[in-house]
């Protein structure tokens, strides 16, 4: 782990990509959350439209919520491409790039089950060793990396694309005991078979698969360095964003002609699930990429530049402590005057803590690597 103090701010960075990281850590810290709360307050029926969309679908389908930990994971990839070729330019040999990588993969895996394995209770009858969105990136990251590091770009897309037809294969070919080929319910898939059969006492017990969704998860950082290649062509940012664009909309017609035989299915990273999450991070990155480095309107992203600079810290930081006895502390009193808002208010002053640790950081420019 690497903390940069003050002095050195990192460099050569898109804050479209911070920004975009940042939203998605913002709706993982809580604001997701406050702004859900906002929207039953207020009870608006027009807004009221919108809620299903702040929650996780039960099993087959996609809501916006949905797109949290992929978008995640492709963030991750974005950064790659430009990561790797800063430690090869300054004289890395790719041994040392690999050790590297292996002592990052193994810090994120174990933050992982720290974050929601319950590592830190130290009782091993409650530890769960695979079940967090950062052991999925650990995954994700180790995997695209060996991809990236010895396959040309066309041969890392003729990869990521084996990975995803193979995934579908296993998951459609292979009999599950008690349930035969091609099940995909929550209980009689071969993921979740694999699942139970390897980790046992340590699997999470939700539907939620790990080991052969270990397959999938490096498509979804390899769609993200895909697009980090695109950032770094040397070509017009209009072209770039319309670069963007095209793979976004390519990526969701896939993934949607995909779904009518293999479905979308976010517990499992099925790879329909992998080609139209991307196609809507693609098309974020490109929103975000147009307003923040086309057009210069930059101002409103800086609550989301905060958060993103500091991104494993904000991620650690919420899964450990709960920030809402620190906003409590200031807005407890006033939580039984609020009627149908408490739990807004509540959700906010969380929200407003945590944020203004990570402000103070981003003042003293002090930034968490991994």
């Amino acid at each position: 782990m690497d903390i940069q103090d003050s002095g050195t701010k990192p460099s050569e960075r898109l804050m479209s990509v911070d920004a975009l990281r940042g939203f998605d850590m913002f709706l993982i810290i809580g604001g997701g959350v406050t702004v859900r709360e906002f929207i039953e307050a207020a009870n608006i029926s027009s807004l009221n439209k919108l809620l299903p969309q702040f929650r996780h679908v039960p099993w087959e389908g996609f809501t916006f919520w949905d797109l949290i930990m992929p978008l995640f994971l492709f963030i991750v990839g974005v950064v790659m491409p430009l990561a790797f070729s800063k430690r090869l330019a300054r004289g890395d040999s790719k041994a040392k790039l690999y050790w590297h990588i292996i002592i990052r993969t193994i810090i994120l895996f174990v933050f992982g089950m720290a974050a929601q394995g319950h590592l830190l209770k130290y009782d091993l009858s409650k530890l769960h060793i695979y079940c967090n969105t950062l052991q999925a990136i650990a995954a994700g990251y180790l995997i695209a990396s060996l991809i990236m590091l010895n396959m040309r770009v066309l041969w890392q897309a003729t990869a990521t694309a084996g990975l995803l037809l193979l995934f579908w294969a296993l998951m459609m070919l292979v009999p599950v005991p008690g349930h035969g080929a091609g099940v995909l319910t929550p209980e009689g898939n071969l993921a979740i078979y694999i699942d139970r059969a390897i980790l046992g006492r340590f699997d999470d017990g939700t539907s939620y698969t790990w080991i052969l969704s270990s397959m999938t998860f490096p498509c979804t950082v390899m769609m993200g360095v895909f697009a980090g290649y695109v950032l770094r062509a040397d070509k017009a940012k209009s072209t770039k964003t319309l670069l963007l664009l095209a793979l976004g909309l390519g990526c969701l017609l896939l993934g949607m002609l995909w779904h009518l035989v293999f479905p979308i299915i976010k517990h499992l990273w099925t790879s329909s699930f992998v080609l139209f999450a991307a196609g809507l991070c693609y098309l974020l990155l490109a929103a975000f990429y147009f307003v923040i480095e086309v057009l210069h309107l930059r101002r409103w992203a800086f609550i989301f530049v905060v958060i993103g600079m500091n991104a494993i810290f904000a991620y650690m930081a919420r899964s450990l402590f709960n920030f809402r006895h620190i906003g409590n502390i200031f807005v407890g009193g006033l939580l039984r005057f609020l009627g149908p808002w408490d739990t807004f208010v509540e959700s906010l002053a969380a929200f407003v803590a945590i944020w203004l640790i990570l402000y103070w950081m981003y003042r003293k420019e002090t930034f968490v690597r991994i």
